[in-house]
């Protein structure tokens, strides 16, 4: 959230753009926010976990439109690849940790969000939801103040060059303003939020309530989580482990190294604690089976089970309205939402339970 004035910054965010493959984009991004919009905006995948709760509340706490988790996430990696060490995320102008702060900005925009009783930009809690709040502002008055390019490019380069360089410019400052950096800085961030949208947290239609539908809720800010075979406890995501069958990608254990849910530690998530399910999906089953579910009757939150022809139960995934499922499905893949028909193999859909 700094501009460094010269032409290097240019010249280096130009390269920038040809290493990653990103398109020019018109600095007007009325259009992609209408398409974010349309395709379910609220998603987000690709930030490591440890970021990810952090977005999901930051984008929850704006209610200006144009916010997402993806631009979030974009600008985060735009500002630090996430980084969070002293080394890694130090400017040479002294902005600090994955947002980049300030100093004198912090003081305005940063609080103790994590609670550990410090207030600190080094912290990721504390950093992006003082992102959050800050672009909330900056989207506020970029939406207020009738200049052109939208409110995402607007609020962009206030974040790095100050919202008076915007007022000064009456919209994005161009090319020639400090060597370019403002100026890509915002291209760079619109071109790559792609990257990290994901599903729409919730079918647009849902709008229940009680303790199936804060389950189901909970379980959607997980969307576009990887799948981890073993991995997952009722505080978050975690790596897995392989038993000779499962957790296995391209003759690898994948699961030992990923960071993830499978599907019965993201149920149990959902409900903790209010309801706290056993481990694993039959084990699920076993605790729930007297509480079963007609499929004509499922309500968001509802347990979906399947099962081999021997029997054995060997998944579990949320019911999520609109005739959809949200599930961590298999090693290789990500928390999705999905058509029921088709979450698994439809002969081996066992039956549903009410928690």
């Amino acid at each position: 959230m700094k501009v460094i004035i010269g032409a290097a910054a240019g010249a280096i965010a130009l390269i920038l753009l040809i290493v990653l493959g990103a398109a020019y984009v018109l600095l007007d991004d009325s259009s992609s926010e209408t398409d974010a919009a349309n395709s379910g905006g609220g998603g987000l995948q690709g930030v490591p976990t440890e970021f990810r709760k952090w977005i999901i509340k930051a984008d929850a706490e704006c209610k200006e439109p144009a916010m997402t988790p993806a631009l979030l996430a974009a600008q985060l990696y735009q500002e630090s690849k996430f980084k969070t060490s002293v080394a890694e995320a130090t400017s040479s102008v002294g902005a600090q940790g994955p947002a980049q702060f300030m100093p004198g900005t912090w003081a305005t925009w940063g609080r103790d969000d994590d609670n550990n009783g410090r207030n600190s930009p080094w912290d990721i809690g504390d950093a992006v939801m003082a992102q959050g709040r800050m672009m909330c502002s900056l989207l506020r008055q970029a939406a207020a103040s009738g200049y052109p390019g939208g409110p995402r490019a607007l609020a962009l380069a206030g974040y790095n060059a100050g919202w008076g360089r915007v007022q000064q410019y009456r919209g994005v400052p161009p090319q020639s303003f400090a060597g370019g950096e403002t100026y890509n800085y915002v291209r760079l961030i619109l071109s790559t939020m792609t990257r990290f949208q994901g599903p729409a947290l919730i079918p647009a239609s849902f709008t229940g309530s009680g303790t199936g539908a804060d389950a189901l809720r909970k379980a959607s800010a997980e969307l576009g989580v990887k799948y981890s075979y073993g991995g997952g406890t009722p505080s978050g995501p975690s790596t897995g482990f392989c038993d000779g069958i499962n957790g296995y990608l391209n003759g690898r254990c994948d699961a030992s190294r990923t960071e993830g849910w499978d599907c019965s530690s993201l149920v149990q998530y959902a409900y903790w604690p209010k309801t706290k399910l056993p481990r694993t999906a039959a084990a699920q089953y076993g605790a729930t089976s007297d509480r079963a579910v007609s499929r004509s009757n499922l309500k968001p939150g509802d347990l979906l089970f399947w099962s081999n022809s021997s029997g054995f139960i060997y998944h579990v995934g949320l019911y999520a309205g609109d005739g959809k499922v949200l599930h961590a499905p298999r090693t290789g893949k990500r928390v999705e939402l999905v058509p029921l028909a088709s979450a698994m193999p439809e002969r081996d859909y066992l039956g549903a339970t009410r928690p």
